[in-house]
């Protein structure tokens, strides 16, 4: 693994998080949350975990966030609706950050004193190996999970049919 590659999207993923929590505007936060996302799938590729890669672009980045654009959008939020914040709040806020910067403080020490970890199988988060503990060790579980699925969306679009007018 390339380490000054692997510092580099990390520098990206901190740089776009603190945009996301200084941002004014919500959609462009929302937007800077996405490409913070997209850094940790770059993590994941780096740390040879395809599989988690996969999983946090499909399920992160295209379903949950699309799903916070669209309610953004549909609350309409402005200055004039936004109720005002209590002091016990805006405490409880500093002392949180607070405590978010004694973490980072000795995440940072811990870094310069720690080796990294060496995983010592590289094919260890391979979807392959994955497929096949799944469909040979785990087949009767996930077949039976599909028919669930299966029988629960027949359910909602039982549920979900108008019945006709008769007149």
């Amino acid at each position: 693994m390339n380490i000054s590659l692997f510092y580099f999207v990390a520098f990206l993923s901190i740089f776009f998080s603190l945009l996301v929590i200084f941002s004014k505007n919500p959609v462009h936060s929302v937007l800077y949350l996405i490409v913070t996302f997209f850094t940790f799938t770059v993590h994941y590729i780096l740390l040879n975990a395809q599989f988690l890669a996969i999983v946090n672009f499909i399920v992160y980045m295209g379903a949950i966030m699309v799903l916070f654009l669209f309610v953004l959008m549909l609350l309409n939020l402005n200055k004039e609706s936004e109720p005002a914040k209590s002091p016990l709040l805006k405490i409880a806020g500093v002392v949180a950050g607070m405590c978010l910067l004694v973490t980072v403080a000795g995440s940072v020490k811990t870094l310069h004193t720690s080796n990294p970890i060496v995983l010592q199988s590289p094919t260890l988060g391979l979807v392959k190996n994955l497929g096949k503990v799944l469909f040979s060790d785990f087949l009767l579980p996930f077949e039976v999970s599909s028919i669930l699925l299966l029988s629960a969306m027949v359910g909602a679009v039982l549920l979900a049919k108008r019945e006709p007018n008769d007149a």
